[in-house]
């Protein structure tokens, strides 16, 4: 064997160690994190508000509640609808690209070359990719698709996922700022502070996922959390409650 083909085994092993992704194009990241970060904040500014009005403890566990069940409903529903939609959507488009390619294949080979001219190739093999692909149907509806609207019919994100990661992760946010009310403390102050450690340790989480850091993402979903409980807070104080 070659000093190169050593060299090539070597790095394909390596490459097959060190180059590995996260999963993120299955529905399910965005709405886990969403759904955990909407849970945490929607519950922590609900205590903030009806806690700043003066309700008790029995309001706050039952405004909490109330809220973690219709927000966990609510964001599944909503994540189903919105990616079954954009599946539709693709869908859709997908069926419009495959006309196209039955009625102007000419064109759209000429399209096709004419992108692969503007990634760097020469026209000759710009030619020749574009012939190869425009030889399968299939493989050149998938391959128009993609370039054009950046999207892969192989790898649409699944309606059900999106749903249960959300219903999930919602309630699971939601039901951390009530923690100490379920285990029988009145405090205020302390179901929120429990709620601004759940925020920073759900923003440092989800940083994994993205470039940036763990105390920069953690720092950042502290403070959309702290606005928002100031502001239902203030409001509470205003409008006070008043139970019977």
């Amino acid at each position: 064997m070659s000093d190169d083909q050593d060299e090539l085994a070597a790095q394909l092993a390596e490459h097959r160690d060190d180059h590995r992704h996260r999963d993120v194009s299955g529905g399910w990241l965005r709405a886990a994190t969403f759904g955990a970060m909407d849970g945490l904040v929607t519950n922590i500014a609900l205590l903030a508000g009806v806690g700043g009005g003066g309700a008790d403890r029995d309001v706050i566990v039952l405004t909490g509640m109330a809220g973690l069940v219709a927000g966990a409903f609510s964001m599944a529903l909503g994540e189903f609808a919105s990616v079954g939609t954009q599946n539709e959507a693709v869908d859709a488009e997908a069926a419009v690209e495959r006309r196209e390619l039955a009625r102007h294949p000419l064109a759209e080979r000429a399209e096709l070359v004419q992108e692969y001219r503007d990634m760097g190739l020469t026209e000759e093999t710009a030619q020749r990719v574009a012939d190869e692909i425009s030889a399968n149907p299939e493989i050149a509806l998938r391959v128009h698709v993609s370039q054009e609207l950046g999207v892969s019919l192989d790898d649409k994100p699944s309606p059900w996922v999106a749903a249960i990661s959300s219903f999930l992760c919602f309630a699971v946010g939601g039901v951390i700022p009530l923690l100490s009310f379920l285990f029988g403390s009145s405090s205020l102050l302390l179901g929120l502070g429990i709620g601004a450690v759940g925020l920073f340790l759900a923003g440092a989480i989800s940083s994994r996922f993205t470039v940036r850091s763990w105390w920069g993402g953690g720092l950042r979903q502290l403070m959309f959390g702290a606005i928002a409980a100031a502001a239902t807070y203030l409001v509470g104080m205003l409008i006070g409650v008043s139970v019977a």
